[in-house]
């Protein structure tokens, strides 16, 4: 079973409870950190800033837009993949035509040297060397091409595809902090923030 159908196997209302739950306990503690959660304080003496109800707080809203998330990230990172791997396809066939034409080449080159069998031995020889050589310079042209190809579209494909997770992670995770700031009143902004929910992101995205 996917990624996408283990998460798609928990019904959004439940999600949508735990987000909530999350959201309101993490701004809880948060308001009341120097009661329930008193070490914070001494960590943030020691330079070690920590908000541990934000945090909790920042999952509730993610899971809170997770279908927003599968809508916008996973579903087209999914449709991507998916194209991308329609052209590999096409690629491939492509390239086994190409060698299929090649072999079919190289039967009629036999052909012809057995139709020559009955000429002198010394135009024999030569007509061979050149068949020969004809068909191993076809043979190689060919499969340097189709090998070639396969490559360019494999390097596209993971290009393309970096390229899109990188674009949807940006916006995720600016969407989650936007929609964080306005639910809390806070400034969610920091490079914490973002780096914590990018590894939420990575730990759901469907896997390549």
């Amino acid at each position: 079973m996917s990624q996408q159908e283990k998460n798609s196997s928990i019904p959004y209302p439940v999600k949508l409870v735990v987000g909530v739950l999350l959201m309101v306990g993490g701004t809880y503690l948060s308001l009341n950190s120097e009661k329930y959660l008193p070490f914070q304080k001494g960590l943030a003496e020691q330079g070690l800033p920590l908000d541990l109800g934000i945090t909790v707080a920042v999952i509730g809203v993610f899971l809170m837009l997770f279908p927003v998330i599968q809508i916008f990230y996973l579903n087209p990172l999914s449709d991507a993949i998916n194209e991308r791997t329609s052209e590999l396809e096409h690629t491939f066939t492509e390239a086994e035509t190409l060698r299929s034409e090649m072999t079919k080449m190289r039967n009629d080159y036999e052909q012809r040297l057995a139709a020559t069998e009955a000429e002198a031995r010394s135009q024999i020889q030569a007509q061979i060397k050149e068949a020969q050589e004809l068909r191993q310079s076809l043979m190689a042209e060919a499969t340097a091409k189709a090998d070639e190809m396969v490559k360019r579209a494999a390097e596209e494909i993971e290009s393309e595809k970096q390229k899109v997770l990188s674009q949807l992670r940006t916006e995720v995770v600016t969407l989650t902090l936007a929609a964080s700031e306005k639910i809390i009143g806070e400034n969610m902004d920091t490079d914490k923030n973002r780096k914590l929910i990018a590894e939420f992101i990575e730990k759901v995205e469907v896997p390549s």
